[in-house]
């Protein structure tokens, strides 16, 4: 029998419960309709969410893995092509990657931001390895950094390397919704980006969800001829797309829900404040946020190197925690001894092994936060001790 949490991780329950009345009323809305499929609620959220993100296009589909293999697809990336990532992210990111026929090459992170080196990523591209990424040499075709835990990548400095050699970039924005870089949204930097609404997202529906934003005419339309069999016109298939489409029931909550992200945000940014000031006086490292940058804390991640000794502890105290990634993805078994991977992958290894994530949601109080705080700084004193 699962233990009952005092302070969970992540709260989905707590989120709908919040916003409940306006939720139950989108959805009595849509069942009353008979609309189901690809209708006035997705069309409609397609259109509030590109703008928040300030692009011109939203393509709603069923998940963020799949928003992430319809942008490759979109952008003519398919068996033989080669696309630049990194290891450290949800297998996700790779998964898609490999769903359309073509070779992932990994790199390394930033160890700060847990977010794409950028001098890796333009050592990688100029020195081409070959032996095991043969394919890599000459076939590669775009780079997708991860905006992991709330963060941003250094799209400047991404975008910059991209143009020089010619790549496209899909932002893979499944953790970023709301985050900025100098004011400008995650989503709107590179040629095209990925969405997930998985329901503890900061943007959640109440089960799978995704979306494709961009601000390119075709490719808009590329995607939303793939999310439904390649059509154009209904039947007719002009390209080999597939099935994968937002619900209108999901649309209709995610609307709700996209009236009060900055506020929730906002709040997820108040909590990590509060944290980092409670913090300072225990052993662990706490997240960095660059000058430049408007973080969403989709999740508030610590590192120890007794990591695994605090986690029990908080659990002792009926405290929740996450390990978001326990393994890099080149050292998964699915994965490991078959991908590209040009250098080391120290510091995705490195963060691995001690990252934790705490207690992070709209929905926390102060006094969760304190409990939370209190339990580590008893933690750590023994530790110490």
């Amino acid at each position: 029998m699962r233990t009952q949490l005092a302070v969970p991780q992540a709260d989905p329950r707590a989120n709908y419960l919040a916003y409940k009345a306006e939720i139950d009323e989108a959805i009595a809305r849509v069942l009353n309709s008979g609309r189901y499929i690809l209708d006035q609620e997705v069309a409609a959220f397609e259109e509030e969410f590109a703008a928040y993100i300030g692009v011109r296009h939203g393509i709603g589909v069923a998940s963020g893995t799949d928003a992430l293999q319809i942008a490759l697809r979109t952008c003519g990336i398919g068996p033989g092509d080669a696309v630049i990532t990194v290891s450290y992210t949800a297998v996700a990111t790779v998964a898609a990657i490999e769903l359309v026929g073509a070779m992932p090459v990994l790199i390394d992170i930033e160890p700060k931001t847990f977010t794409m080196d950028p001098n890796s990523l333009e050592d990688v591209i100029k020195n081409r390895v070959r032996g095991r990424c043969q394919h890599f040499s000459s076939r590669l075709k775009a780079i997708i950094p991860v905006h992991l835990y709330g963060h941003p990548a250094d799209m400047p400095a991404i975008i910059d390397i991209a143009k020089r050699y010619n790549l496209c970039v899909i932002e893979d924005c499944a953790q970023s919704h709301g985050a900025a870089i100098q004011g400008r949204k995650t989503g709107s930097w590179g040629n095209i980006a990925a969405f997930s609404f998985y329901p503890t997202k900061n943007l959640s529906a109440l089960g799978d969800g995704g979306m494709v934003v961009t601000n390119d005419l075709v490719l808009a339309a590329r995607a939303r001829s793939l999310r439904q069999y390649g059509w154009r016109d209904r039947y007719i298939s002009e390209i080999a797309g597939l099935n994968s489409r937002l619900h209108e029931l999901q649309a209709a909550i995610l609307r709700v829900k996209l009236r009060y992200l900055d506020e929730d945000n906002q709040r997820r940014r108040e909590w990590a404040a509060l944290y980092n000031r409670l913090l300072l006086r225990t052993s662990l490292q706490l997240p960095l946020c660059k000058s430049e940058v408007e973080h969403c804390y989709h999740l508030y991640v610590v590192r120890s190197s007794r990591r695994d000794e605090l986690r029990a502890f908080l659990h002792n105290r009926r405290i929740g925690t996450g390990i978001h990634y326990p393994l890099p993805v080149h050292l998964q078994p699915a994965y490991s001894a078959r991908l590209c991977i040009p250098k080391s992958l120290l510091h995705s290894e490195q963060s691995a092994n001690k990252v934790l994530s705490l207690p992070m949601f709209p929905e926390l109080t102060s006094e969760q936060i304190h409990e939370v705080v209190e339990a580590i700084v008893a933690w750590n004193q023994g530790a110490r001790g």
